[in-house]
This record gives structure tokens, C-alpha cells and sequence, in this order.
């Protein structure tokens, strides 16, 4: 248990609404983590909570978008509030999460037009008004008096089974789901007295929150997370917001507010307002939120873009907010608030916004690999015994090599890290460029760990096997990456890489091709920077859409970025052939739908295919390791160490050495070879 040390600090500060004290200002907001078995919170979901409460934390706030009855269903890995099956799975929970030190809550709700009709029990959406959402795509039935009465009384039940689950309190959310609905015009449209004035439009917010009142104890928190402004897709602005807050706290219905900005019914307003990603600028809500806690006049929590402990302090001590969401950074990392105590928050992983987490990967951070997996193995590494420590050589110093060259110093082993480049960052370093500039931060964190752990980068140090071999080792992971792949077909030589553009080796002038073969990030890299640079881009993809192969909140940044630019992308468009044309290159693309050909005249060729392994060292070293050079995947995947059965060179590849992936494969490849090794 973390034992509270210091109160200077305005992040350590306690904090207590009724009877209930939060050790400091830190918490996680609710989200669906993805955890969930059969709509309940067992054993993975809660270890990924509690190992943010063994970090210090002062309050996890789970399941986001729980559901409360059956026509709010699962539509993304939810928590089923809905029946007392889940009462035993809260009570363990909260006996877990109270023994160490942290509070608990759940997050309870009607999806109301954000259900999907045709999941689960197939039901149709449910809403005050026939409006569709765009965005989760159904055309709702609109309620009447026995869909209101009987949803509110939902509401009540489910409040009753967190309380008797043993949780701290519970939060309803408004924003873009049923209560949110009934409050605001844009999707309310109703005539009778649950539509029109602000009043009636509350109404089903006060019922509801009534409802649950009667349900629970009086010092069991009773919290909403509430829009405080719809932003600029929305109908509700900041005075109404504020007035219809007032009016619930004038109610005794709110003992908190957990407090967001704009809209979630567009992937724009979702990953621009909602959950702010990468390319958006620190706590772009936090004055907003600020004037709103400055006039309600009860405690205020928010977690929009808190990247870091720095600015979570700030919007603290300024008075902005009560509570911190750090929730996307103790993804990253979940110690945070230890090393806090510890005076180590300059060895904080950073969270980069990448949205990796928000993923069909979640809850899994791009460069934290234990994240969502704490029943496989602990955050912490654990060191070796004395005479277990052996001589590591690592070769390439990009994300996995960093990684592998970190977590086997971690294990007392004597490591050296070797990289032929100038500076340390692999693929990163191009990668880390325009509003993705961020992620630079993958490679200065572990450059700063292996700082602290003693283990120096050695750049312009290309190595030959004879090389490796002086130094007499008992460990050699290659991590040396790929070269890019451009074998498209004929006329191949004729194009240039993605990188060659992003490391300014070239220059794209006049009109230009870029051809995208894998739906990642360096093609629409590329684009920009000729665009910008005045070159006349034409883009063409292989895939059905934009970025394909990326998370959601960067499929929509690119959509944008594109757009601002008028680039329009040609879709299920393959290359076939180059060759040359009085000093130019024509270029012969294929619809892939249609099978017809078309030629384009232009000045450069740019080709995105991901990367081929850098391989030659791997096949010169394996007569020489006793493993030669196969790692064993069975004891890999089963989290074991690899079998060792003599004295001799181990030899293994990791990242896009064996095969072109990103990052989150590449630093999981070191971390779970290197933990046991």
C-alpha cells in the first residue's frame, strides 16, 4: 500500500466528499478497457486496476459505458450492470482495490441512439427522438412513458448493485448517451413534458438521479459525467450547461461532476473533443472546465489531454479541477503516482497520445507492453541472482533494441547496445515528424532509463559478426530493423522509398506519386511534406480507405490533415509498373475492383510497402549460438524462459528484424524475451 508521505505537493493533497477520502488528486476516469468476460469485471480486467492502485492512485473509475438494461447493449466490450450476477465480481473488487489504499467507482448508463440493433439480444435503439447517430448508425424508436419509467427504475437497480458490490460511488454518464439525449435539442425533439424548455428536457436526468437516490445510502457518491459546453457540433452551449447543472445540484441529485467538452457522435468530435490524441495541444479544455467549477460550486473531475503530471498539477493548484485524470497515462504508465512519491517523476513513461490504447488493441499502450497484461507478468521486472547475470550484446537501437538493452539491465545483466546510425531511434526518428512529433518521446524515455541504469548507446558503431563475436557473449539480440521493401513489379528501381523523402534525402518537386501498399503511417507522411513543399501530389492506396491499418483516432487526423490539403486519396488502386518517360516516370495503376488500367506522368515514384529484414548478421552469427538463432515461440508465448541446455552464444531477433510490424509487436518482442532471460 502506498502510505501518503507529503501534502506539498497538490497532487498528493487528500481529498473528501462526505465520507469518503481520496488519498491524493489522482485518479482514472472510466473507460472500457476491453477486460470484461461474459459483461463482467474478473480477474484481468481487475489486475489492470489494481496495479494502477499498487502505483497510488486515489480513485479507478471503471466501466465505462456500463450497461443497465438489455436494450443498452454491448457494443464494446462493456460491463453488464443490468443483473446481480455482477454483485460478487464488485464485492471482490472493491476488498482488492480497498486493501490497497484506493477508492472505486463504476460508471453506469443507457447507450439510448448510441446502441447497435443489430448485437446481442437485437433490440432496437431506444432515444427521446427517431434522430440518428452517425457515428454507432442507429435510427432509434423513440420512448414513450413505459420506456422512460421503466429505464429509470434500470437506473435505481443498478445504482443498488454497486453499493451493495462494496464500490465507493458511482457516476451516470450524460454527454452523447440517454440522459445526455433527453437534454439536449439536437436530439431531443419531443413535444410532451420531457421535451421543450431546459426544465423538461432535465427531466429524465432528475428522475433518473432520484431514482437512485432512493436506492442507496446517503454517503454512497453519486457523480455525472457531464458536458459543460457541446462545442461547435452541438446545440448545448456553456450558460445552459451551467444552468442545467445548477438545477442538479440545487436537487441534491450530483455530489460530484466529472466534467468533458464537445460531442461524441462523429469520430471527429470524439477523437478531437471527447478523448483528444496525439496532435492536439495539453488540456485543451481545462480553462472551459475551470470557469464551469468556478460557478457550481461542488467538486469538478476531469481527464481530457492531462498528458503528464505537470499539467494534472496545474489545472490542481490553479483551481481549476479537483480531481486529475491521468487515465491514457497510467496506461502508459500505471507507477506514476509511486515514483511521484519516491521523487522519481522524471522516470515516468510517458503517455504520447498515439490511441493505441483506444484501439481494438485496448487497453494495451503503444510502448508499455505489460499494460493489459498484468495476469501474464508483473510491471516491475525482477533482477537475477548474482550468478545468473550474463554478458548481453545488442545490435540497433530503435524502440526494440532500446527496450531489450533496458529490461536486461533491469535484470542486473552487463549490457552494450551498438547502433550504426548517428543517433539512437530507428524508424522512430522519421516517424516523429509533423503532428506525430510526439512519439520521439518512445525513444528519449528508455534513452533516459539506460542513463539512469548505466548502460551507454553506442552510435557509429557498425558492427561485423567478428565484432560481436571479440566481445566474447552469452547473449546477442539483434534488433536491426528492416530496409524498405519496393519490389512492386517492373520498373521497381525506378521509385524511392518513403524514407528517403522523410530523412530529407530527397526532394519532391513538381508532380508526384505516392503509393500506399500498407495503410501505415510513412505514405501519408510522404504526402504531406511534398504537399507542403509545393510539390502536386497524387495518392493512391491499395486499401479501401485511408490508413487502414491505424487506430481510429489517427485515421480520422489524417482524413483531416488530407482534406485541409484537398488531397483526395484513390482507393483500391494497385501499382503495377514504372518505366521511364523523356526524363520522367510513368507509372501504370490498376483499379483493383474494376481490373482497368490507367497511366500517370509524373516526376517521382514514392512507394510504401512496410520493410524486408535487415538479416545478413542474423544468418552469419547463427552457426555460432547454441539456439542457432531460433526462438523457441511455445515458451515465448507461454511467458517461460527460453530452454537452455549448454554454455554458448543464445541468439534471437526481435522487432522488424524477423518482420515488419509497429511498435507496440517490436517493444513487445523485447520485453517478453528479455524479462526471463
Amino acid at each position: 500500500m502506498i502510505i501518503q508521505t507529503t501534502v506539498k505537493d497538490p497532487l498528493l493533497r487528500p481529498l473528501t466528499i462526505k465520507k469518503t477520502t481520496f488519498r491524493n488528486r489522482v485518479i482514472s476516469t472510466s473507460h472500457a478497457c476491453g477486460l470484461q468476460q461474459e459483461g463482467y469485471p474478473q480477474e484481468a480486467y481487475q489486475a489492470y486496476h489494481l496495479e494502477k492502485a499498487r502505483g497510488g492512485l486515489a480513485l479507478s473509475m471503471f466501466g465505462g459505458s456500463s450497461n443497465i438494461d438489455r436494450d443498452s447493449p454491448n457494443v464494446f466490450n462493456q460491463l453488464d450492470v443490468g443483473t446481480d450476477d455482477i454483485i460478487p465480481h464488485f464485492q471482490r473488487f472493491a476488498e482488492r482495490m480497498h486493501g490497497e489504499g484506493a477508492a472505486l467507482m463504476c460508471q453506469i448508463t443507457h447507450l439510448g441512439r448510441r446502441a447497435e440493433p443489430y448485437v446481442q439480444d437485437w433490440l432496437p435503439a431506444i432515444a427521446p427522438s427517431p434522430v440518428r447517430e452517425a457515428l454507432h448508425r442507429a435510427i432509434p424508436r423513440e420512448m414513450d412513458e413505459e420506456d422512460i419509467a421503466r429505464v429509470v427504475a434500470a437506473y435505481g437497480a443498478a445504482a443498488k448493485r454497486c453499493e451493495r458490490g462494496g464500490l465507493d460511488g458511482i457516476e451516470t454518464l450524460a454527454g452523447g448517451h440517454l440522459i445526455g439525449q433527453f437534454l439536449s435539442p439536437k436530439t431531443n425533439q419531443r413535444t410532451d413534458r420531457f421535451g421543450g424548455s431546459l426544465q423538461n428536457r432535465l427531466r429524465f436526468a432528475l428522475m433518473v438521479h432520484e431514482a437512485i437516490r432512493r436506492e442507496v445510502s446517503d454517503d454512497f457518491l453519486v457523480g455525472m459525467r457531464f458536458v459543460v459546453d457541446e462545442g461547435p457540433d452541438g446545440t448545448l452551449a456553456a450558460e445552459e450547461c451551467l444552468e442545467a447543472a445548477t438545477l442538479l445540484r440545487d436537487a441534491g441529485a450530483i455530489d460530484f461532476f466529472n466534467a468533458i467538452y464537445g460531442s461524441m457522435d462523429t469520430v471527429r468530435a470524439l477523437s478531437e473533443e471527447n478523448m483528444p490524441g496525439m496532435g492536439i495541444g495539453s488540456a485543451p479544455w481545462v480553462n472551459v472546465i475551470g470557469n464551469f467549477r468556478q460557478e457550481i460550486g461542488l467538486p469538478v473531475f476531469h481527464a481530457a489531454k492531462l498528458s503528464d503530471l505537470a499539467t494534472a498539477r496545474y489545472a490542481v493548484e490553479s483551481g481549476k479541477i479537483d480531481m486529475a485524470g491521468l487515465t491514457r497515462p497510467q496506461i502508459a504508465d500505471p507507477h506514476m503516482v509511486r515514483k511521484l512519491l519516491e521523487g522519481q517523476e522524471d522516470r515516468i513513461r510517458p503517455c504520447v497520445g498515439a490511441g493505441h490504447c483506444q484501439s481494438g488493441y485496448r487497453p494495451k499502450c503503444l510502448h508499455n507492453a505489460a499494460t493489459g497484461r498484468e495476469t501474464l507478468f508483473p510491471a516491475e521486472v525482477e533482477a537475477v541472482a548474482r550468478q545468473d547475470r550474463r554478458k548481453a550484446v545488442i545490435i540497433g537501437a530503435g524502440p526494440a533494441g532500446l527496450e531489450a538493452a533496458r529490461v536486461l539491465a533491469m535484470r542486473g545483466h552487463d549490457v552494450q547496445i551498438f547502433d550504426a546510425a548517428a543517433k539512437p531511434g530507428g524508424q522512430l526518428l522519421l516517424a516523429a515528424q509533423d503532428w506525430r512529433r510526439d512519439l520521439i518521446s518512445i525513444i528519449d524515455w528508455r534513452l533516459m532509463e539506460l542513463e539512469h541504469l548505466g548502460v551507454e548507446v553506442a552510435c557509429n558503431s557498425y558492427m561485423e559478426t567478428d565484432d560481436i563475436l571479440a566481445l566474447e557473449p552469452d547473449l546477442v539480440i539483434l534488433a536491426t530493423g528492416g530496409l524498405p521493401q519496393l519490389e512492386f513489379g517492373e520498373g521497381a528501381e525506378l521509385a524511392l522509398s518513403t524514407w528517403e523523402p522523410l530523412s530529407r534525402q530527397a526532394t519532391l518537386k513538381g508532380d508526384v506519386l505516392i503509393w500506399d501498399g500498407t495503410g501505415r503511417h510513412p505514405a501519408q507522411l510522404a504526402a504531406l511534406l511534398a504537399h507542403d513543399g509545393g510539390a502536386r501530389v497524387t495518392y493512391a492506396t491499395i486499401d479501401k480507405e485511408l490508413a487502414q491499418e491505424q487506430v481510429y483516432p489517427e485515421v480520422t487526423r489524417w482524413r483531416k490533415e488530407f482534406a485541409k490539403r484537398g488531397l483526395r486519396p484513390e482507393i483500391d488502386t494497385r501499382l503495377v509498373a514504372a518505366r521511364r518517360h523523356n526524363n520522367r516516370i510513368e507509372a501504370t495503376m490498376m483499379n483493383e475492383l474494376t481490373r482497368e488500367s490507367r497511366t500517370v506522368l509524373v516526376d517521382h515514384l514514392v512507394v510504401e510497402m512496410g520493410t524486408v529484414p535487415m538479416d545478413d548478421m542474423f544468418h552469419e552469427l547463427r552457426a555460432h549460438s547454441i539456439n542457432k538463432g531460433k526462438t523457441n515461440i511455445h515458451a515465448l508465448a507461454a511467458q517461460k524462459a527460453q530452454p537452455r541446455t549448454e554454455s554458448g552464444i543464445e541468439l534471437h531477433r526481435i522487432g522488424d528484424a524477423q518482420a515488419s510490424r509497429n511498435v507496440h509487436a517490436a517493444i513487445y518482442d523485447a520485453f517478453r524475451l528479455c524479462r526471463l532471460s
